[in-house]
């Protein structure tokens, strides 16, 4: 190697580098189209053209639901950490960890009190991208203590699903999640309180076949996935072929599972007809409600 190989040409690579985002462009899942990552997120991750929900975070949910994309957070309980000690290919704590990295997030739940279409709501949010949405002893605190802020502030709880099951780390823990949540459900229905839940893609498993199946009225989002056991297990299972687009949002609507499917641009303003609905308020006169004040914390 010369001088000119050592020193001069990684000197020049160097100046003219230019660093590029990983997740500049987003390739439609539907129609292999390649979409700029911005114009994206602007339409509310929804595919321009295809019109293709993508999976979006808790935080992005809150913000696209609630008004001006304002919230309050609401603090959820601590539970146990691996208690079971379990371990596979890698320790249970180990994918914990992991997964926060991952995401910033502490467990697979996220709750917030503010103002949909003026109206106040707690919503719930199951991210997917935490260890898959998996139901376990954080997800079903946060759950509670969701309904619990609902009991508290009066207001309708929407929950947006989103999970593979129970988390099969936590065990028996996991399943008891199940009933748990049931019992919060059943203490929304006794105080007169609406319960909504958004299915998003995919909800299946343990959830379920709990609290994402017992709403007052079951919103879809286009697209969803929604059952209990996947497709290709219940193929195996009864030796028949499936009919086309088995367990889809539209399916399970045109079958009688699911309420209403709605685009996720039209959430926001479904879920506060709804909710004045079923809370026997009136209608909104054109006046736009303050923010709710940082004294309303919970």
């Amino acid at each position: 190697m010369n001088w000119i190989s050592e020193v001069v040409r990684p000197r020049i690579k160097t100046l003219f580098k230019r660093e590029s985002p990983e997740n500049l462009w987003i390739k439609c899942p539907d129609s292999g189209q390649m979409v700029f990552h911005k114009d994206v997120e602007a339409n509310g991750f929804v595919i321009p053209g295809s019109d293709h929900h993508l999976r979006v975070t808790a935080t992005d949910r809150l913000r696209l639901t609630f008004d001006e994309g304002k919230w309050l957070d609401v603090a959820l309980p601590e539970v146990a950490i691996d208690p079971l000690k379990f371990r596979d290919e890698k320790r249970y704590i180990d994918r914990l960890k992991d997964a926060r990295a991952k995401t910033g997030a502490i467990d697979a739940f996220k709750v917030g009190y503010g103002r949909v279409q003026g109206l106040a709501m707690t919503l719930a949010v199951q991210d997917f991208h935490f260890m898959g949405g998996s139901l376990g002893m954080a997800a079903g605190e946060a759950f509670i203590k969701g309904a619990e802020t609902a009991l508290e502030k009066k207001t309708p709880y929407v929950v947006f699903a989103a999970s593979g099951g129970a988390r099969m780390q936590e065990g028996i823990l996991s399943l008891m999640q199940l009933p748990r949540t049931t019992v919060a459900v059943r203490m929304l229905r006794n105080a007169g309180l609406p319960y909504f839940v958004v299915l998003t893609n995919p909800t299946t498993g343990g959830v379920t076949a709990s609290y994402a199946m017992l709403g007052d009225i079951h919103i879809a989002e286009p697209g969803a996935l929604i059952g209990f056991a996947g497709p290709r297990v219940i193929e195996q299972t009864i030796r028949e072929k499936l009919p086309d687009g088995f367990q889809r949002a539209e399916y399970l609507k045109d079958h009688g599972m699911v309420d209403m499917v709605v685009h996720r641009h039209e959430i926001p303003a479904t879920l506060a007809r709804l909710g004045r609905l079923l809370t026997k308020q009136p209608a909104p006169n054109g006046v736009a409600k303050p923010p709710l004040p940082v004294a309303e914390a919970v």
